[in-house]
């Protein structure tokens, strides 16, 4: 079964990533949480989230639906420090599995090349780190396999938009 994984770090941006698995969970795609440094999370307003699973548990494995990547800070610094974060993203990137980061979270795949020549859009100031990208002025950005959202305004229209992408590819 394909699954979408959403990482979560401590101080994930609670909005972003809860409604993202909401609306994905509503629309019947498998979505797990994946707790990264840990399974109980604390997002960037202090509320505590406890992961459906530690990234220590998740294989780089053809069951790999999509990747998401919430903003949130220093959530997405957490994200950036975590070597398997990379690895899966850069697992998921080679083989046109769909990554999805939204508000400061595209920085991550800035800096990490994936974004050359691509179309795409982060939290507002921080567009110099999406290294290589066409930055565009849009709430959601989907250019192959990368699918990039503005910032916590966008997060309803980013999870419509995953889950028209999902339903597409069932």
């Amino acid at each position: 079964m394909k699954i979408v994984y959403v990482f979560l770090a401590d101080g994930f941006e609670e909005v972003e990533a809860i409604t993202i698995v909401d609306v994905l969970r509503r629309a019947k795609v498998e979505v797990l949480t994946v707790g990264v440094g840990s399974k109980t999370l604390v997002g960037a307003h202090n509320i505590v989230v406890q992961a459906d699973i530690d990234i220590c548990e998740l294989a780089m494995d053809n069951n790999i639906e999509m990747i998401v990547l919430p903003g949130g800070m220093p959530g997405v610094y957490n994200l950036k420090k975590s070597k398997k974060v990379i690895e899966m993203l850069h697992y998921a990137n080679n083989n046109g599995i769909y990554i999805a980061a939204i508000c400061a979270a595209p920085t991550i795949l800035g800096e990490q090349d994936m974004l050359y020549e691509r179309q795409a859009v982060c939290f507002p100031g921080m567009e110099e780190e999406l290294l290589g990208a066409k930055v565009v002025n849009s709430n959601v950005v989907v250019d192959g396999n990368i699918v990039t959202g503005k910032n916590m305004e966008a997060a309803l229209e980013f999870a419509n938009t995953l889950v028209g992408l999902l339903v597409k590819i069932k």
